[in-house]
């Protein structure tokens, strides 16, 4: 049995190692799409800040950890998919034929479609690569335009600020991370960024970037870098909706991203926002799985299907889309959609359904002056969602009591007068159990 894992981020390498602890014999071949060993982009800002350095991000750090394990990894971006051949396509020419297929390729940015977006000192802060430029570029004192302020993007502002720079956030919402937090939380962190320094513009689009000719840069802005050797010509133009014009050295553009399945056309393989899973992880397409990033996999919550681009989601995908490709039948419960983001110290966290249910109950509870906040969402006597701020020892309480569906009985109007109590309320269904 030859097995092909098309994608070498933490899904793909889970899956590959549950492979081979599944099956001995069969074959098995990682593919990774970039030009450097398997590793976790989580990792990469870390490198920005200089805690780690690159191989800091592989996955697996021990000198022929694959090779040991009898797995083949080779390098290359699928062009192609030939299910009715079991074969895949490289944009390089080659062909790799399968007799079972994991697709993990993960996703890509988003490249809004803004004139300038090409310009040499634009970057994405997605890849090895990115991390390069944006080191190169982001020395302390430099003005770097942060367009984005979505969960990546803010994970993205935490290591330039580490790094020094004057730092201005661009984000389109009317509020921070948007999609992670409501008004009232979203808000608030932006508040902590601006007493932080930085500077942050919602409800605001980048409207333009154009390149300016370093000479001219301290007319229209009124800085120059200072070391010529790493100004690299010239300095960025970035027109706002408003009228407003930012000088920058490096713009990092963190504008969402999108699953890699360019490649599946014409295959069968259904997609929507993602490749369309079962509860197996299995596609449309016999013999064909799908994991992580590009996964449409099976939601704890909605009970629907959705994407869950986080690293544990993925790991877990891989792992058991892996037993079922090797002739398991295990079942997926469903991924927990999670969250939790430190914005410049401040921690913040949501998991499950964090806005609420049609018909549900909710409380919640602010301290503006000490940047803490504290939201929950029921479903009957269910906590369904939770959202804090500021408050980092609730993180494993809320995501137990969401994941364990406890009915929490007369507990539900104790949390509803002061949800400060959850823990008190988790100790106590616990000891029941």
């Amino acid at each position: 049995m030859h097995y092909v894992v098309l994608g070498a981020g933490p899904s793909g390498v889970v899956a590959a190692e549950t492979l081979r602890k599944t099956d001995p014999a069969g074959t098995i071949t990682l593919v990774a799409g970039e030009p450097e060993p398997p590793y976790s982009r989580m990792a990469i800002p870390y490198v920005l800040t200089g805690k780690v350095g690159e191989d800091g991000t592989y996955l697996r750090k021990t000198p022929g950890h694959y090779a040991a394990l009898g797995i083949e990894v080779r390098h290359g971006l699928a062009s192609r998919l030939d299910p009715d051949h079991k074969r895949i396509d490289f944009q390089d020419g080659s062909h790799l034929g399968y007799d079972r297929l994991l697709i993990a390729t993960g996703a890509r940015p988003v490249r809004p479609p803004i004139p300038g977006l090409e310009l040499k000192n634009v970057h994405h802060c997605w890849t090895l690569e990115d991390a390069r430029n944006i080191i190169r570029l982001a020395e302390p004192g430099a003005h770097v335009v942060l367009m984005g302020a979505g969960f990546i993007g803010c994970i993205v502002l935490e290591a330039l600020a580490a790094r020094g720079v004057q730092l201005t956030v661009v984000e389109m919402g009317d509020r921070m991370v948007p999609r992670m937090m409501n008004s009232t939380a979203g808000t608030m962190i932006r508040t902590w960024c601006e007493k932080k320094g930085i500077r942050v513009l919602t409800s605001t689009k980048i409207k333009s970037l154009q390149s300016v000719a370093a000479e001219k840069s301290r007319g229209i802005f009124g800085f120059l870098r200072r070391r010529e050797a790493t100004t690299e010509g010239d300095t960025i133009d970035v027109e706002l909706d408003s009228g407003e014009r930012i000088g920058a050295h490096l713009v990092v553009v963190s504008a969402g991203v999108t699953p890699n399945v360019d490649f599946l056309k014409d295959s069968g393989v259904k997609v929507e926002r993602g490749i369309l899973v079962d509860r197996y992880m299995r596609s449309s397409v016999n013999d064909v799985y799908a994991a992580g990033d590009v996964a449409q996999g099976y939601d704890f919550s909605t009970r629907a299907h959705d994407v869950h681009a986080i690293q544990p989601t993925a790991s877990e995908h891989g792992r058991i889309a892996a037993m079922n490709m090797a002739g398991r039948n295990v079942q997926y419960n469903g991924s927990l959609q999670m969250n939790v983001l430190d914005t410049v110290g401040l921690i913040s966290s949501s998991f499950g359904l964090w806005a609420g249910v049609d018909g549900g109950d909710s409380v919640e509870v602010v301290d503006h002056a000490n940047h803490k906040y504290l939201s929950l969402q029921f479903q009957d006597d269910v906590l369904v969602g939770g959202t804090a701020i500021g408050l980092t020892q609730h993180i494993g309480v809320l995501r137990g009591l969401i994941q364990a569906e406890t009915r929490l009985g007369p507990w539900k109007e104790r949390l509803k007068k002061d949800p400060h109590r959850i823990m008190e309320a988790y100790v106590a269904h616990s000891q029941v159990r």
